[in-house]
């Protein structure tokens, strides 16, 4: 009788820290089917859409129900007002990703900064701008006469220009 006791709070010690660790991470309710940190298995391959000509591999897609949620982690804490832009684009990828790849398009986004989570919408306007970045990216691409437009080096380092950019830092 004793060990069922042990065993009984055992497991409830593991679930109540399984529940803990579920809600500090800033994920919805729900299945994680996607994961791209390893922390929660194996990294998937990326995400791929034929329309757009893009690939990318969110954190996370978490299943609530019919829905499918995809979730961007920042180490950084959030900006005093809404979330950066960079990251709403970003996030906005993902989420026409999932439209294409898994034919059910998100109502929106999460982004976990380490001090907020948010929300983010995905609108038709949204996708519309979204797709009009990709099109000026492209066509930036192209160009023979880009200049770089930073001159901090660890963001040169990172990109994936870098070994054919004439103006790299380092």
């Amino acid at each position: 009788m004793a060990w069922f006791v042990v065993l009984l709070a055992l497991a409830v010690l593991f679930w109540w820290l399984a529940g803990h660790l579920r809600r500090s991470s800033g994920l919805p309710a729900g299945e994680v089917v996607y994961s791209d940190t390893g922390a929660w298995g194996r990294v998937e391959k990326p995400l791929f859409s034929a329309r757009l000509q893009l690939a990318g591999k969110p954190d996370y897609l978490v299943r609530d129900g019919a829905d499918i949620i995809p979730v961007e982690v920042k180490s950084g804490r959030a900006p005093a007002v809404g979330a950066h832009p960079a990251h709403v684009y970003q996030l906005a990828a993902y989420c026409a990703l999932v439209a294409d790849v898994y034919r059910r398009r998100p109502r929106y986004g999460l982004i976990r900064y380490s001090d907020k989570l948010l929300k983010v919408a995905f609108t038709p306007d949204l996708e519309q701008e979204l797709e009009a970045l990709l099109e000026d990216m492209r066509a930036d691409a192209d160009a023979d006469d880009v200049a770089r437009s930073h001159d901090v080096a660890a963001r040169c380092a990172a990109c994936g220009f870098r070994e054919v950019c004439a103006e790299r830092l380092a």
